[in-house]
């Protein structure tokens, strides 16, 4: 019969950090962004370093906007289509997931001193605006089945022997709060009492043949940041330019993991058929600032060189989680009395964690970008930046602000891991635009290189863009679309033989967006 409760710490178990610990996830999700702008920067893969008069400015180099000789105002609606495909167990899955949502809407208000004034200050503008900077929408799922020896099941029975003095006693109050208390809780493990002076036992269900799993992952959200910025005009030869960001993280992730084994039958004991469902809810939501400097030169009518950098993000999050799970026996498991009465069956069970909530801090890597444009005339112009980012120096911290929140982490171990883990990495963009009259034709290509420190496969991610619009003297219109390419493998837990299913998730996503604008 159960006699025993136990509990094994959260932060031990590799399941729990995946999904909820904050960690080098956490680092590298907030880090690595997508360039941000309307459809104008969308369709020149996001090289505008050099090129200015772009409202996509406020996020690649303030000092474009120095460029400006009219105020403008524009907003970008977009729409993105996800699809994934996975392997690794049963055959190929598919999923797909489409959003809504407001790429960019700013304003750039100008000030151009008139050709008589004779200051070597021609002119400044002021923006502000919003940009989409990253997106997390997307859904994949797998199905096929797994020996014994790489299910959950073996998860479980791999966990780490902890200490239980002073822990049975939650048990008894039925306070679940990790993945061991639910697997207690919903009969998937028991816990046999020490024999003398020995260690407590784990006990958890044989399974035998294959195990059949599934699970699907759903991530939400994205990051938007808010941007000031001001450029200014010396003499029309070199541009400054300074901005101010402040960054808003949303982000939603959903696991719900299926499995279903059979128990061998022993002695008296028939043969048992066991589901489970497992379910992580995690949500995370913050706020951070940083800053940026730039500058462009004009070094003849036709070519110009800009450069710009940004400080790291200082980020405040704060995550909130639980977890839940469900079984199924049949027939129903059967505990007895020590007299040898039945003493109750378990047909199924559900048990949930509480709610928890954490806070933290995430210093993101600093940027540096440079770039150069060559204008061919009135017939359009050519540009290409490199972008530099150490995806090893994101930090992360303790928020101190509030002690309810806290979760009393030093982070050493979760930053080392980060250091270790990742490397610097560049991001290539290249552009173009064709003018014809008032027609615009424009296309792009971005790499935004590999983060990982051990290149196992190759994680670059490669956005292919293009676009067209139409310009006249007080209106224009901009349509872009975006595609890109990102491979990644999933572990849905660890497994201490290291045999645990890898599944392989090919993801490409399609983003059109449409830009009005006006100008005065």
């Amino acid at each position: 019969m159960k006699n025993k409760k136990y509990w094994l710490g959260l932060a031990l178990l590799s399941w729990a950090s995946h999904a909820f610990a904050q960690n080098e996830v956490d680092a590298l999700r907030y880090s690595r962004l997508q360039f941000g702008g309307p459809a104008r920067t969308q369709a020149i893969g996001g090289a505008n370093v050099a090129v200015g008069a772009d409202l996509g400015n406020l996020v690649s180099n303030p000092a474009g906007l120095g460029l400006y000789q009219k105020s403008e105002i524009s907003f970008t609606p977009g729409y993105s289509s996800n699809s994934t495909s996975s392997t690794g167990i049963g055959s190929k899955s598919t999923d797909s997931r489409n959003n809504l949502s407001v790429m960019s809407f700013g304003a750039a208000f100008a000030n151009r001193r008139p050709d008589n004034d004779d200051s070597n200050w021609r002119g400044g503008t002021f923006a502000l605006g919003l940009n989409r900077i990253n997106d997390f929408n997307n859904r994949f799922n797998y199905s096929g089945t797994v020996t014994n020896n790489r299910s959950l099941f073996e998860y479980l029975r791999q966990a780490p022997r902890s200490t239980y003095d002073g822990i049975l006693d939650q048990y008894d109050r039925l306070e679940y709060t990790d993945l061991d208390g639910l697997a207690y809780g919903t009969s998937l493990t028991n816990l046999e009492p020490a024999y003398r002076n020995g260690p407590d036992t784990i006990v958890t269900t044989l399974e035998s043949g294959a195990v059949n799993q599934n699970e699907y992952v759903l991530t939400k959200g994205s990051q938007t940041q808010f941007d000031f910025g001001y450029g200014a005009s010396y003499r029309d030869k070199l541009y400054i330019g300074v901005g101010l960001g402040i960054v808003s993280t949303r982000y939603d992730e959903t696991r719900v993991q299926n499995g279903a084994g059979t128990e061998p039958s022993s002695g008296s004991i028939p043969t048992r058929e066991t589901t489970y469902s497992l379910r992580d809810d995690l949500s995370t939501r913050g706020s951070g600032f940083n800053l940026r400097i730039g500058a462009i030169y004009r070094a003849s009518d036709f070519v110009r060189f800009g450069a710009s950098v940004q400080t790291p993000t200082f980020m405040r999050l704060r995550d909130n989680y639980s977890t839940s799970l469900s079984t199924t026996f049949s027939p129903a498991l059967i505990y007895y009395n020590e007299n040898g009465t039945v003493g109750s069956t378990v047909a199924s069970a559900s048990e949930s964690t509480p709610s928890n909530e954490y806070t933290y801090n995430l210093t993101t890597p600093f940027r540096a970008s440079g770039g150069v444009a060559v204008t061919i005339g009135k017939y359009g112009f050519l540009s290409g930046d490199v972008e530099y980012v150490n995806y090893g120096q994101a930090k992360l911290s303790d928020d101190n602000t509030n002690s309810s929140y806290t979760s009393g982490n030093s982070y050493e171990s979760e930053n080392q891991i980060v250091e270790n883990l990742y490397r610097s990495a560049v991001n290539l963009r290249i552009g173009g635009e064709a003018r014809y009259d008032i027609f615009r034709f424009r296309l792009g290509y971005a790499r935004y290189g590999d983060p990982y420190k051990a290149n196992d496969f190759d994680r670059t991610q490669n956005y292919f863009t293009g676009g067209l619009g139409i310009r006249q003297n007080s209106f224009f219109l901009d349509l872009a679309g975006v595609y890109s390419t990102n491979d990644r493998f999933y572990n849905p837990y660890t497994l201490n033989g290291g045999v645990e299913p890898v599944i392989a998730v090919n993801s490409n996503r399609f983003t059109t967006s449409a830009t009005i604008g006006f100008i005065f």
